[in-house]
């Protein structure tokens, strides 16, 4: 009965946790502050996902959206740098209190996940899929999503260049 009740605690706050953190995520106006909350939810979400017995998709949660995002997140500011300008507008985005809130969201989820392993609370295993087994998946029967995805990501790739590109400067046309 206990570990029933620590497990939905666990469940429940981290769920909360993501709710607050989606909620601030999509009603920031600067960037930066939105990414941070992006990378809570997607921690968050990696918990219910573990909870839940799928360790492979909290896995890639943590990898491929809290990991990858924030890496071309960096690769952005990196290649927009516009020198000691940036720099100063750079810190202007991201006050010390901006990490308050993120910070304290990610405090919970950290003494949520530590309580839980010193308490020996294990999920639930549903249906154990390696890793083989959703490779086969992936370019087995839903081979065309995949495909259908890779276009949709190079199509927004093309774009993204088109219109972040700097047109040249004619001085005939003016």
């Amino acid at each position: 009965m206990m570990w029933s009740s620590l497990y939905s605690l666990i469940f429940y706050v981290s769920g909360a946790v993501t709710l607050l953190a989606t909620l601030l995520l999509i009603t920031r106006h600067n960037a930066v502050h939105a990414l941070l909350y992006l990378i809570v939810s997607s921690l968050s979400m990696a918990v219910i996902f573990y909870l839940l017995g799928a360790a492979f998709a909290a896995a890639m949660e943590v990898i491929v959206y809290a990991g990858a995002v924030m890496i071309l997140f960096v690769f952005v500011v990196m290649m927009l740098n516009q020198g000691q300008r940036s720099a100063a507008h750079e810190a202007a985005w991201l006050p010390a209190r901006g990490w308050l809130m993120p910070g304290i969201l990610t405090a919970i989820l950290l003494v949520l996940l530590v309580s839980s392993l010193m308490m020996g609370v294990v999920p639930q295993t549903v249906h154990e899929v390696t890793v083989k087994q959703v490779g086969t998946a992936l370019f087995g029967p839903y081979m065309l999503v995949v495909e259908l995805a890779s276009f949709l990501l190079l199509s927004g790739l093309i774009g993204a260049f088109h219109i972040a590109r700097k047109m040249p400067q004619n001085s005939e046309q003016s």
